[in-house]
């Protein structure tokens, strides 16, 4: 297979000039710290539509050219993608039809349809793939495919050049992959610059690893919260690129993706989906791992309020700082009291606090389990307050 060069990329780049936004590289004190070096996020969740899949969808549908284009696009995606073509479309005066997965994020939905595309929704993402087919074989619309095209990973490749010109020492680039076409178009725009090309994907649905091992793209099932790389299959076109260009492709977990959601909120004041951290996670999850100056790209930022809510608490709770525990103690006035007055003067913050008196008989007898929820600096100061409960004589453990 014939592999996306360099000046496919630069001419993607030509087209998308005046389309897309040039993503400022933001420097990072904390991720240094892990990575023994200096290391910078390039912000394509600052990117119009918030991530970086505009590029690749309109260099596509933009080579089809006036005629190419005139039946329509059609796309399957679960929001990222869905919302580039949307866009891209307007923006080159066509239809576009995207269908989407009903569990999709709301706010994803409602911007898909505001960048004018109609959007139809069917049970899964797998039925996505094969409405957006039989779509396109019936009303004869173009499948603008979410990354297994080389129009698509040439304009996600623009990325690469961006960092080589902001960062010009970059040593290694670590990009959140799912399908792959971002990651083979930065490794095609930079192959002949010795810079070290890493992927991060998320453990929960990893096809990137078994199909490296395989020689081949290998299918695999699972799940996990970063939706925008949730791919259980990589593409052919991507995954010739990835096995010649890529040097190395490391898992996260849910509770580092987690935890990158919180470091970039907290920390480097960006909003950034799970799939988005997920290079930010390998990061601290990898401590001096890789050579350094590091660029990790942090590919989008459109993450579900109603996520995020739960994100962050993951993360608190990934990071120590967010725990639970049970109490028991005796069923009579003053020892909640001192329970709490202990948790306080530990330097817990008590969030919430609740009674479930024991009905059984024994020992339990007059017994009551409290619940508290509680704020504390990390692991060793929750595991502390846990022990000095311990050493005045209650039934503690963490829930």
């Amino acid at each position: 297979m014939e592999l996306v060069e360099r000046a496919d990329v630069e001419a993607a780049r030509v087209a998308l000039a005046g389309i897309v936004r040039t993503t400022p590289v933001a420097p990072s004190r904390v991720l240094s710290g892990f990575a023994g070096g200096p290391v910078s996020l390039k912000c394509e969740n600052l990117q119009r539509t918030g991530s970086f899949k505009i590029r690749g969808a309109y260099r596509r549908i933009e080579r089809l050219g006036p005629e190419g284009r005139a039946p329509g696009v059609v796309a399957a995606s679960a929001g990222n993608h869905a919302q580039g073509v949307a866009l891209a479309a307007r923006l080159l005066e066509t239809r576009a039809t995207v269908f989407m997965p009903a569990g999709a994020p709301l706010p994803k939905l409602a911007a898909t349809r505001g960048y004018g595309a109609d959007v139809q929704l069917v049970d899964t993402f797998a039925e996505t793939l094969e409405a957006a087919g039989a779509f396109a074989e019936r009303t004869g619309a173009v499948l603008i495919h979410p990354f297994d095209h080389p129009d698509i990973v040439a304009g996600q490749g623009t990325v690469g050049l961006e960092i080589l010109e902001q960062v010009p020492d970059v040593a290694t680039i670590l990009v959140c992959t799912g399908g792959g076409g971002l990651i083979s178009g930065i490794a095609a725009a930079v192959a002949d610059r010795g810079v070290h090309v890493v992927g991060a994907q998320a453990a929960g649905l990893a096809a990137w690893p078994p199909s490296l091992a395989a020689g081949a793209p290998v299918t695999v099932t699972g799940a996990t919260i970063a939706d925008g790389i949730a791919v259980p299959r990589p593409g052919d076109v991507t995954f010739a690129h990835v096995a010649a260009l890529v040097d190395e492709i490391v898992t996260v977990d849910e509770e580092a993706l987690a935890r990158g959601v919180l470091r970039s909120l907290e920390r480097e004041k960006l909003l950034v989906e799970p799939a988005g951290a997920a290079a930010v996670a390998a990061i601290a999850e990898y401590p001096d791992r890789w050579a350094t100056p590091v660029v990790a790209v942090v590919s989008g930022g459109n993450a579900d309020p109603l996520m995020l809510v739960d994100l962050v608490r993951r993360g608190l709770v990934a990071a120590g700082r967010y725990a639970s525990l049970r109490v028991r103690l005796p069923d009579r006035p003053g020892y909640l009291a001192d329970v709490l007055r202990r948790v306080g003067t530990a330097g817990g913050n008590v969030v919430d606090v609740e009674h479930r008196r024991l009905m059984g008989s024994g020992r339990s007898l007059g017994a009551v389990d409290v619940a508290l929820t509680l704020e504390a600096r990390g692991h060793e100061h929750a595991a502390a307050i846990l022990d000095d409960l311990a050493g005045a004589g209650y039934e503690v453990a963490p829930e």
